[in-house]
């Protein structure tokens, strides 16, 4: 399908395989200056059949896409980026209504600046997701209050020489997540920022083995 913007961000949904009787979603989160169609082939490759949902941040930095802003590289605008994870959230209740799909079968596949917000998602709403891939993820900001995270699987895909990621950024996001009850993965590539084909390997095992835990209703 072409890209539509009628429930707040322009996005793309591709449906699942047809046949797939309970179908998992891949909400697709890019990094600065991608738009809807950059995490598409890898979403194609980490869970071949999935439906996917690629969102194009709203926000641009010289021209460039990005889910919130940032005051420099590494510090957000935390008042931002806690605006801006609200509309995401909203847009997930939307679009899980026109395309119907379960948070439940949901899975957020971020990179970078998607991975930051996708971070922050999980820190205000946990129950908006079952499962993320979080590729070179920082910690979006510091929660008050730390949530029950116990039905969430992560997975930090983390370059050892990221120029951009400290190793104390993605140690200390781990931590919080793993203070909630989340059951936590952390994966070391060898490298810098940019993603290589370890870190898909590395995510598409763990994705293989995710198994989704039906929700307690509230």
């Amino acid at each position: 399908m072409p890209p539509t913007d009628d429930l707040g961000f322009v996005h793309k949904f591709v449906p699942a395989r047809p046949g797939s009787a309970h179908p998992v979603t891949l909400l697709l989160l890019h990094g600065t200056g991608g738009d809807e169609n950059d995490l598409l082939p890898l979403g194609k490759e980490l869970w071949p059949g999935a439906a996917l949902l690629a969102v194009r941040g709203k926000v641009l930095e010289n021209g460039m896409p990005r889910f919130f802003r940032r005051i420099r590289e590494g510090v957000f605008d935390v008042e931002d980026l806690k605006s801006r994870t609200e509309e995401l959230a909203q847009f997930i209740k939307s679009a899980s209504d026109r395309y119907n799909f379960s948070a439940e079968k949901l899975i957020a596949i971020g990179y970078s600046n998607g991975a930051n917000i996708a971070a922050s998602l999980i820190l205000a709403h946990p129950h908006s997701l079952a499962a993320a891939v979080l590729f070179r993820v920082m910690v979006p900001f510091t929660p008050d209050i730390i949530r029950d995270f116990s039905n969430l699987r992560i997975f930090i895909g983390a370059g050892g020489q990221d120029p951009i990621v400290p190793r104390t950024q993605t140690e200390e996001l781990a931590g919080i997540l793993e203070s909630g009850g989340a059951d936590v993965t952390l994966f070391w590539h060898r490298g810098g920022h940019q993603l290589d084909q370890d870190d898909i390997e590395a995510a598409k095992t763990w994705l293989s083995d995710v198994k989704f835990r039906k929700r307690a209703e509230a």
